[in-house]
């Protein structure tokens, strides 16, 4: 690749020398690209647009016409007067008289022709009109245009939870992976030698999967948690070769959780059915699998142990839907006997986004490897002996039956897999630790100070970052946090639940107490309590093994070495930035830049996707009015 843009440049240094000694000879060439030669960059007022002048001439040996003389006179058109950061002038290579020569060389004499003779009319629709964009906007307007939905957009303060926080991108992962291009256009590891890059970034997601589950397979990595609990049911059924057509799901589970698998459920001929924990019944003989949550919906940390026995006794497998920042505190899934764990990696640095992308992931034991979905990474040797990184197994719907392609996991959110991996990196073991141990210990001093006002009740389950609250009118006190710009979970109209984050403060906890007193004065504060409060996780759950001992997760804790490592991953592959992408696919993201910066815009990636639809007024016009019409 070295080699062949010297031969180019090269080519281009000698072509420019020759065309100089012309000129300083009298003689003008007309393929000079410097200032001569029509372009579709020159504006149609360009007295050169059309004829070819020696050097003499343009220094004055010749009267030149000009648009401006007596000799000619040219109207300004209203073409010309429009603005010129058009996306077509930026974007597509090919000129008009260039199409028009691709198509002459296939045997059409213009590209409409072409496309007659291709596309099917059966198929085609007359017109195609955009009420507000069907002239196309130009990349300043398109840009002033999302500032306005953004503003829309109105940021809470989300306690929500259910699977969604809010979590702060490092500055280093946002800028050199999220906002650089050398990363976001070619994030699918295709071609493995042209993306040892990525893929050894990608095995360190695997890494601190498995690490974080207590499983030792991973993929890298799924759509989202919910889709991801999806393939696990699908997994389920295949591991038992569809002879039993019952998954049942635990109420506990995230709501949006047990739709989705109520939906994708009727692909695999499954009968879903939900059910509180205590009342799952395996007794019809005909259970394929069965999901939990943990940590639950509702915050509740329980220990599973005896359940997946029970479970595994009846010859059903177990899947459970985790959360990584707990696992750092909690025993993992895999040491209590899960067979497939799912979840997201969202709170790895990667924002709401008012509800995605996010990458998910998926868990199991090396007996079920070739029944995983997505991609699966692993370490081989190169034709030198050398280690070398590769995709050891892949699912793609484009390699199987089509009436057998159920999941679409191609792109499987590599880009910000690669995101929550350097996460891992940057902060190592014992930063996501420290990180747990504070949502954990926020969390704590609300349960406290609740108890302490004696207005509300404090469920007594354990937690870790969601704590479940009783009280004699939920919507009365989510109302009265809206009015202080917080959004709370109302369960029901007696049950509220709170989830803490990495981006919760103690100031934000002292501004739940004023919401939780009724009006009444609070006589303390967080930090005064927080000397009181002891961990809420039982001891039999705490995690004692070990994670993330790999020495790429305890090196790079500092900026600037962070920066280094992405930069030298980066310096291996193949992307946008060095060429055109050999393999092209959906995945190849070609998107322009001022597309891509509104997607790290606060107004868009601050939203959480259950917060009230009137604060997020921005999404609703791009989803209802710009998608739809």
């Amino acid at each position: 690749m070295e080699r062949a843009r010297r031969l180019a440049s090269g080519a281009i240094l000698k072509r420019l020398v020759n065309e100089t000694k012309q000129s300083s000879n009298g003689q003008m060439s007309c393929r000079s690209p410097v200032l001569y030669t029509p372009s579709r960059y020159v504006s149609s007022l360009s007295p050169f647009g059309s004829k070819c002048y020696s050097r003499s001439d343009l220094l004055g040996g010749r009267n030149v016409p000009n648009s401006f003389g007596s000799q000619q006179v040219r109207s300004i058109s209203v073409e010309a007067l429009k603005s010129s950061d058009t996306f077509p002038r930026r974007h597509n290579s090919a000129t008009p008289e260039e199409q028009a020569k691709m198509a002459e060389s296939c045997g059409f004499d213009s590209l409409d022709s072409l496309i007659d003779a291709t596309v099917p009319k059966a198929i085609r629709i007359d017109s195609m009109k955009f009420s507000k964009f069907d002239e196309g906007l130009t990349e300043s307007q398109m840009i002033e245009h999302m500032k306005m939905l953004e503003s829309k957009n109105k940021i809470f303060k989300s306690f929500i939870g259910m699977g969604y926080y809010n979590t702060h991108v490092p500055p280093v992962i946002l800028r050199n992976i999220m906002e650089n291009p050398a990363w976001y256009t070619q994030y699918t590891p295709y071609q493995a030698e042209i993306s040892q890059g990525r893929l050894e970034s990608l095995l360190n997601f695997q890494t601190m999967i498995t690490d974080l589950t207590g499983l030792p397979m991973s993929n890298a990595s799924l759509l989202d948690e919910g889709t991801a609990a999806a393939e696990a049911m699908a997994m389920c059924n295949n591991i038992l070769k569809g002879k039993k057509k019952t998954f049942i799901i635990a109420n506990n589970c995230h709501p949006q959780t047990i739709d989705i698998c109520k939906t994708r459920a009727d692909g695999f001929d499954l009968k879903v059915v939900t059910a509180d924990l205590k009342d799952i019944d395996y007794s019809s003989g005909d259970v394929c699998g069965v999901l939990v949550q943990y940590p639950g919906t509702e915050g509740e940390v329980l220990d599973y142990g005896e359940f997946i026995k029970n479970a595994h006794a009846h010859g059903v497998k177990v899947v459970m839907a985790t959360d990584l920042l707990a696992l750092t505190v909690l025993k993992p899934p895999g040491e209590l006997g899960a067979d497939i764990v799912v979840g997201s990696a969202q709170r790895f640095g990667v924002p709401m986004g008012y509800g995605g992308p996010h990458a998910a992931f998926l868990a199991t034991s090396q007996e079920y490897k070739r029944m995983m979905p997505g991609r699966i990474i692993g370490v081989s040797v190169d034709s030198s002996g050398k280690p070398a990184l590769r995709m050891a197994m892949q699912t793609r719907e484009q390699h199987i039956r089509r009436d057998k392609a159920t999941s679409n996991i191609c792109t499987a959110q590599a880009l910000l897999a690669n995101m929550a991996a350097m996460y891992a990196v940057y902060h190592g073991p014992e930063g996501l630790k420290a990180i747990a141990q504070r949502v954990h210990g926020l969390a704590g001093v609300f349960a406290s100070g609740l108890k302490r006002l004696g207005t509300v009740e404090v469920q007594g389950l354990p937690f870790f970052d969601t704590v479940k609250v009783t009280c004699a009118d939920a919507h009365s006190i989510a109302d009265a946090a809206y009015r202080s710009e917080i959004n709370l979970r109302v369960l029901d109209a007696k049950t509220i639940t709170v989830s803490f984050d990495e981006t919760t403060t103690l100031e934000d906890v002292d501004k739940l107490f004023k919401v939780f007193s009724g009006g009444k004065p609070v006589s303390f504060t967080a930090a005064s309590l927080a000397s009181e409060v002891e961990t809420a996780i039982p001891s039999g759950l705490e995690r004692q093994s070990p994670y993330l001992t790999h020495s790429i997760f305890n090196m790079y804790h500092t900026e600037h070495e962070l920066l280094r490592y992405i930069h030298r991953l980066q310096s291996k592959d193949l992307s946008l930035c060095h060429s055109m992408i050999p393999l092209g696919s959906c995945t190849m993201k070609l998107n322009a830049t001022a597309e891509m910066m509104p997607v790290t815009w606060p107004g868009f990636t601050d939203i959480h996707p259950f917060a009230p639809q009137e604060q997020a007024q921005g999404y609703q016009v791009l989803i209802h009015k710009h998608l739809f019409t």
